[in-house]
């Protein structure tokens, strides 16, 4: 087998990771928020936490040191249309991550203590998990679209 099927192979693994991971975490965050069982709220979002740890971050990692090295040996310019909109649906899917993982360990931290004290959410929690769940969005819809351009690789502007 040659460098470049191994390194697709991973690129394509760790692809399926993190995206799964996110989305697998994402409905798990999505339904217990509206579960009302704050115990179940403190359990989850600690282990969403963890997965993005465990897998997210890794894999987000690999994914732009894979993808770069897939375009060199294949000898694609990173401006070659449908790569460099791939290239900023990343970017854009990883700015919306950020401030997600952020969210996440504050909201693992609020519950973990509500639960602790036996009181309700604090507000905060629920303006958190508004803009976790509205940064969610785009960024989903960002990385679709970056597996759409990988496969199809279409013809764009220019091309």
């Amino acid at each position: 087998m040659n460098t470049y099927l191994v390194v697709k192979w991973v690129h394509v693994v760790s692809s399926v990771l993190m995206v799964g991971t996110g989305f697998g975490s994402a409905f798990f965050m999505f339904v217990v928020n509206r579960s009302g069982s704050l115990a179940a709220q403190a359990v989850v979002s600690r282990w969403v936490v963890r997965a993005d740890w465990w897998f997210t971050t890794p894999t987000a990692l690999i994914q732009p040191l894979t993808g770069f090295w897939l375009a060199h040996m294949a000898g694609w310019p990173l401006d070659t249309p449908w790569l460099a909109l791939s290239i900023t649906l990343f970017v854009l899917s990883g700015a919306c991550w950020l401030p997600v993982v952020w969210l996440q360990l504050r909201m693992a931290a609020l519950a973990q203590t509500a639960g602790t004290r036996s009181a309700p959410l604090p507000s905060l929690y629920w303006r958190y998990a508004r803009a976790w769940e509205w940064l969610g969005y785009p960024a989903f819809i960002a990385m679709l679209g970056v597996y759409f351009l990988m496969v199809t690789k279409p013809a764009l502007w220019g091309g």
